[in-house]
């Protein structure tokens, strides 16, 4: 652990880092929506992927990348290390291919290839996850952690990239993608201050920060999208951080914490690449079928849908804290808790939902019969 003064100290800068980002992310927004406006980045609704009935402007997540960016510049303005430095100059790649796309709709091939490189500066800067805990420790005769090799470089890209897009994915409601990045933000830096890692904690203030001051234009009824500048930003900055060392650090099943804090985004890739493939189509093309859609087809408002999915990503967020700080016996035992409380929860609600439907149908059938 570090001195006590030495904890107050990070926690005081990661204070500050959050606040100055979120100010800076929420006055820049109104010069933001004035932009987007300029360069023509609306979102026109087309198809019923989108839940919004009118054209709203993108192009939001230069409000989190302005917060962000000259946060972590004035904090880190002596000492900027090459990683740190590989994961700014990729940051500033996947943001500008976001607004780009935002205003000309590039394809999806472009995209890709552009995250790669993306993915690959901050890999060239020493950005990689070469060393992590073995989940099977137990039939790998008790080694602890493996070493991954030259394996390391093109995994991280992979990890870089898949995340960078599942954030992306994700982003289908009013101030969803910029919640869960939020939560996840907050439950690293938890994380990271328990790990003694000041440089970890101070990017996952400031990205806090950035989306928090964003969210009062982007929550339902939303003013501005952040767009696939906002979306990617914030995939790559959660991808490229969580290697920094919550991989690293040597628990038995530690390898598990990145995936938990950003289990959602995750889940709603796999789930949506394994569904587009078993119908015949490319991973890569649009659906209605994400976890969002779901859930408002379900009956769920936008509000409730996405207030929703904040309280999953808040429980795995809290499970990753716990399995990072406590151990792990304590970690499975929340998870499980909060899972059978949050099933009996969803149950009743989903319950009443259809009662109340059910009441109602027999009072329409009623009133038609007086007819």
């Amino acid at each position: 652990m570090l001195p006590l003064n030495d904890d107050i100290k990070m926690i005081g800068i990661s204070a500050l880092a959050f606040f100055a980002a979120g100010i800076i992310s929420f006055a820049v927004s109104p010069l933001v929506m004035r932009f987007a406006k300029l360069v023509g980045a609306i979102d026109i609704p087309k198809d019923d992927r989108r839940m919004h009935n009118k054209p709203i402007t993108r192009l939001g997540g230069l409000s989190i990348f302005s917060g962000f960016i000259i946060t972590v510049l004035i904090f880190n303005f002596n000492e900027i290390s090459t990683q740190l430095a590989g994961i700014l100059i990729g940051a500033v790649v996947i943001t500008v291919l976001g607004v780009v796309d935002d205003i000309l709709a590039l394809k999806a091939w472009i995209k890709l290839a552009f995250q790669i490189v993306a993915a690959v500066i901050p890999v060239m800067c020493g950005v990689v996850a070469d060393v992590f805990t073995n989940p099977l420790y137990i039939f790998t005769g008790g080694l602890s952690y493996m070493n991954l090799g030259m394996l390391a470089y093109p995994l991280t890209v992979i990890w870089i990239v898949v995340i960078t897009n599942s954030v992306n994915l994700i982003d289908g409601l009013d101030g969803l993608a910029a919640g869960v990045s939020s939560i996840a933000s907050l439950s690293m830096l938890l994380i990271a201050i328990s790990l003694d890692i000041p440089q970890v904690a101070l990017l996952m203030a400031a990205l806090a920060g950035g989306c928090i001051g964003f969210i009062p234009f982007n929550f339902n009824p939303a003013k501005m999208f952040m767009g696939d500048a906002g979306a990617m930003f914030l995939g790559y900055i959660l991808a490229t951080v969580s290697i920094l060392g919550l991989f690293k650090f040597y628990a038995v099943i530690s390898f598990a914490v990145p995936f938990l804090l950003l289990g959602l985004p995750i889940f709603d890739t796999v789930t949506a690449i394994f569904r587009r493939l078993s119908k015949g189509k490319s991973p890569m093309s649009p659906d209605r079928g994400h976890v969002h859609h779901k859930l408002i087809d379900m009956g769920f408002s936008q509000k409730q849908s996405v207030t929703i999915l904040y309280i999953m990503s808040a429980v795995l967020g809290i499970t990753a804290v716990v399995l990072a700080t406590t151990g792990e016996a304590r970690a499975i035992l929340l998870l499980i808790s909060v899972l059978l409380a949050a099933g009996f929860g969803v149950k009743a609600v989903i319950g009443n939902k259809v009662q109340i439907n059910v009441e109602n149908d027999d009072k329409n059938d009623d009133s038609e019969g007086k007819t």
